[in-house]
């Protein structure tokens, strides 16, 4: 191939990352202790040499603390790295400089990792063969078709957290490109017809499949889930069809279009806690290489030794003031240029911490995200602790923050468990958990509710073990959560005992409509709905394989199931009575004659609330909106049977529209097909939920 030199000049050091125009394209990187900083240039992502290599000059070439070079007629597409050489006094200052080492920019739009060996990159030394490559492209030039980020509130939202490769890898998914984002835009019919309004995606910002144990990695697994990201702006290549071609930005502005066109909103699950960096022997990938000191915490005594709040041997340093705005800035892009409509923060606890890992008050990064005008109505979402015993559900900094409600989640396990006594705390639950938010002047809509997600046990698996099988993982069962708060009804796993499935179903069913019965935001994961199961494997973090991805078939076998959440979505959907933006009260509502919310037992207007040994809990419900009606709700995970009266309302006649005991179709009514009991009475079986809604006389 001809030799090409393309001419330079000195450009400019705002913004970092790269800038193309009409007459080139002007480089910035961020390097305050680099002392020699070289540009490499290649014509394809597998090129392991490059056509051309400049090197920046000190007087030329940086202002401040940013390295910046204009080259002239540089056509798209060109894929580039950095080389740094500086200080390499890592104990005494954090400093890894390695001259030979290729450094991706930590602003790339797009990055390939065809060549990537992490094995290399975690060595001293010339790694130019097998490293990540940058590709140089003009992310501007979309047809959107006049799409714009959703703004569906709150309180109306259901969640569904899906893994954007397992959603379509199986063959049984039967899509043209399985695994990628095209894959999942072939799925959208199947979302809309379930009902969800937004999917909450796994990490899809490119991050390192080769980032697992050695143990792990020697069973031929990889990371599967995507927590280890590396580029923070790019897509991850191994989602797109033709990553070669650089590619990322347009085929997920294409998800993110046609999700919207099914009117379902896109939340990205973000993981600025860490980098796939790791600790003192891990690779240098980007910030290591550029500055290590500022964007990781490190101990003020030793700094090679990383500070790790987070288990994955690094924590973001992300209130030093350039990490602060290097994350929000990339928050800020992601809803502009990519037209996200929120984000789910990965350990967000992380972010709280000062430099010295103390945890502050105000953390400015929380703060600046918060108040940011570009994601003013942009939706997020913390997982409110991290891995350094900081638990903040509840208590997380800011206002307009949601949390994911790890006590939501434990107090509905226990209870469709069968544990006793928890009628009291499961009514907080179910009604936004005012004892968490309501002091702080925070709203219902602050509580993420879910049952399960990605980390941990399926549904149906909660239901199927008493004990987590992580020995595919290659780390002897010792990783994954041990504290499942489940129940396998009577047989470990796969079982032929009809009188265990049948039970199993029904608990799957009781803990959606609790679920969906609950005032805050709902999450289902995805394949729940069909029963998928991971066979016992609640951290399947590293399979990627027929283990974490979903089975169509399944949702063949389980259409009553995928029925049965369709229907109970639409039963959240009509009431607005349970997606309510304010915390109920108890008082009676003008012009009803009926409080919003009253309390029973197996007695009405007797809650069981000072009974240790208490498994039922019922309540009526009013009606919010003018022609809603009214609900009569009653959960018995007791393993007895009993006839509870229903409460006489003027001028209205109850009817079934829910019981989790009886057999699909007649296990949830549509309004169409509901017929007055004619009855005061109703005869309730054990391990159900019932819902009543009233018609007028």
């Amino acid at each position: 191939m001809k030799k090409i030199e393309y001419k330079t000049k000195p450009g400019n050091s705002y913004p970092s990352g790269v800038r193309p125009n009409s007459g080139g394209v002007n480089f910035s990187i961020f390097s305050r202790h680099a002392t020699q900083v070289e540009l490499l240039l290649f014509h394809s992502a597998e090129c392991e040499e490059p056509f051309q290599i400049i090197r920046l000059q000190e007087d030329l070439n940086r202002t401040f603390f940013s390295w910046h070079i204009y080259v002239c007629k540089l056509p798209m597409g060109t894929w580039y790295a950095w080389r740094m050489d500086g200080p390499n006094r890592l104990r005494e200052s954090g400093f890894s400089f390695d001259k030979q080492k290729l450094l991706i920019d930590p602003w790339a739009r797009v990055v390939s990792d065809k060549l990537w060996s992490r094995k290399a990159a975690c060595l001293p030394g010339d790694n130019m063969k097998s490293a990540m490559r940058c590709m140089v492209v003009d992310g501007g030039h979309y047809d959107w078709e006049g799409d714009v980020p959703l703004r569906i509130s709150s309180e109306k939202a259901i969640l569904y957290e899906v893994h954007v490769g397992g959603f379509t890898k199986h063959a049984s998914s039967k899509v043209q490109h399985p695994g990628t984002f095209s894959g999942l835009i072939e799925k959208i019919p199947y979302l809309k017809n379930l009902g969800i309004t937004h999917v909450e995606l796994l990490p899809v910002m490119a991050f390192d499949e080769q980032d697992v144990p050695a143990n792990t990695a020697e069973r031929g697994l990889k990371n599967y889930w995507g927590y280890s990201t590396h580029s923070f702006f790019s897509p991850h290549p191994g989602y797109c069809v033709t990553p070669e071609q650089g590619t990322h930005l347009n085929e997920f502005r294409d998800l993110v279009k046609a999700l919207h066109k099914a009117g379902i909103g896109v939340i990205m699950d973000v993981v600025f806690n860490h980098t796939s960096e790791a600790g003192a022997n891990g690779p240098v990938i980007n910030f290591r290489g550029v500055g290590g000191d500022i964007f990781y915490h490190l101990d003020h005594h030793d700094k090679s030794i990383f500070r790790d709040y987070t288990g994955c041997g690094n924590t973001v340093n992300a209130n030093h003031p350039l990490v602060a705005g290097f994350i929000i800035n990339c928050l800020e892009y992601w809803v502009t240029e990519m037209h996200v409509d929120g984000f789910r923060f990965d350990l967000a606890s992380a972010l709280a911490r000062g430099e010295n890992g103390d945890v502050l008050h105000d953390p400015p990064v929380l703060w600046g995200i918060e108040l940011s005008k570009e994601l003013a109505k942009t939706k997020l979402i913390a997982e409110a602790w991290d891995a350094a015993g900081l638990y903040q559900v509840g208590s997380f900094p800011g206002y307009r923050w949601a949390e994911w409600n790890g006590r939501y989640r434990d107090t509905v396990r226990r209870f469709v468990r069968g544990d006793h006594g928890l009628v009291t705390e499961l009514a907080t639950r179910l009604c936004g958990s005012s004892d968490l938010y309501e002091h702080q002047g925070r709203l219902p809509i602050s509580s993420i509710n879910f049952v399960t997600c990605h980390d941990g046990f399926t549904l149906y698996d909660l239901f199927s073990y008493n004990s987590k099988h992580n020995d595919a993982n290659g780390e002897s069962n010792r990783d994954g959560c041990n504290n499942n708060l489940s129940y396998n009804c009577g047989a470990e796993g796969e079982t032929a005992d009809q009188h265990i499935q049948i039970i199993r179903r029904r608990k799957a069913k009781n803990a959606f409509a609790i679920l969906l019965l609950s005032q805050g935001v709902p999450m289902l994961l995805a394949g729940d709905e069909f029963l998928n199961s991971q066979q016992g494997n609640n951290n399947g973090y590293c399979q990627d394989n027929a283990l974490s991805w979903l089975d169509w078939t399944d949702a063949e076998h389980n259409a009553d199931m995928v029925r049965f959440v369709q229907a109970m979505i639409a039963l959240r959907k009509r009431h607005s009575s349970i997606m309510r933006r304010r915390f109920l009260t108890g008082r009676v509502i003008e012009g009803k004659n009926m409080p919003d919310i009253a309390w029973h037992g197996a007695n009405l207007y007797e809650p069981l609330w000072f009974e240790q040994d208490a498994r039922l809990l019922a309540f009526t419900l009013a009606g919010v909106e003018e022609d809603e009606a009214d609900l009569h709700v009653v959960m018995n995970m007791s393993d007895q049977a009993i006839t509870i009266d229903l409460p006489v309302i003027a001028h209205r006649n109850w009817c079934l529209a829910l019981d989790t005991c009886l057999p699909s179709p007649e296990d949830v009514i549509v309004p169409a097909l509901q017929k007055p009991l004619g009855k005061s009475v109703y005869d309730v079986h054990p391990l159900s939920v019932l819902v009543f809604e009233n018609q007028p006389i």
